[in-house]
């Protein structure tokens, strides 16, 4: 996460709030109260909707007229407000700084979020946003190139064909030799074959995959992959 967390109050002005999205090159920001505590977020979103670009057009006449006025008078003041509390999301996402990763990502596919306030004992001590995900997953995919003996690669192999469904449980057949991996056995798709070698490849410490899986009665074999 960001631990230097740009923070705006309700009270902001939609144009300071909007210069500093620009100059600092985020896509949200979060609203702290008077006591600092997280009580809403301001992206980008917030803002696609503003008469100054003209892109809130009214609605037609006839759904205004089966529209409440208080639906409309909110509407109307979430994209004509000039202060960041009538625009900015209420009741924000949040996460704790102990929440794992993987979970923060799942969380923001789901929302659909580009970014999470982090809360420690009711106080946002950062912010997690997807290039967070993207500097981690980075550092992760490095570690796929690191040296490993052929006896760890081969069981490393081994225990994440097994952790999915879709790889058959008998007839495969692995030989490793100094991080070189062929694999052969029979599979009933190319679409098996393919992620089986994507498999192999992606283990620590592999350099380069012999992919001669047949395809149920069809024999098929790749070229060598090298990294």
């Amino acid at each position: 996460m960001t631990t230097e967390v740009v923070a705006v109050q309700p009270e902001t002005s939609l144009a300071e709030a909007a210069g500093w999205m620009v100059r600092h090159h985020v896509s949200g920001l979060p609203v702290l109260d008077a006591d600092g505590k997280l009580i809403g977020i301001l992206t980008e979103g917030d803002l696609l909707h503003r008469p100054e670009l003209g892109t809130c057009g009214r609605h037609g006449g006839w759904m205004r007229g089966i529209m409440r006025a208080e639906t409309l008078a909110a509407e109307y003041a979430h994209t004509h407000g000039r202060q960041v509390g009538d625009v900015m999301t209420r009741n924000p996402t949040f996460v704790r700084p102990d929440m794992p990763l993987a979970k923060a990502a799942e969380l923001m596919r789901h929302k659909q979020i580009k970014r999470l306030p982090v809360i420690r004992d009711d106080s946002l001590v950062g912010m997690l946003s997807r290039f967070d995900i993207l500097r981690a997953l980075a550092a992760r995919l490095d570690e796929s190139c690191e040296e490993a003996s052929d006896t760890d690669i081969l069981t490393a192999i081994e225990t994440a064909m097994a952790d999915e469904p879709w790889v058959p449980r008998t007839g495969m057949r692995l030989y490793v030799q100094q991080g070189h991996v062929k694999i052969e056995g029979k599979v009933g798709s190319a679409h098996e074959a393919r992620a089986l070698g994507i498999l192999v490849r992606n283990t620590r410490g592999v350099t380069a995959v012999e992919n001669c899986l047949e395809i149920t009665s069809h024999a098929m074999s790749f070229e060598t992959e090298m990294e």
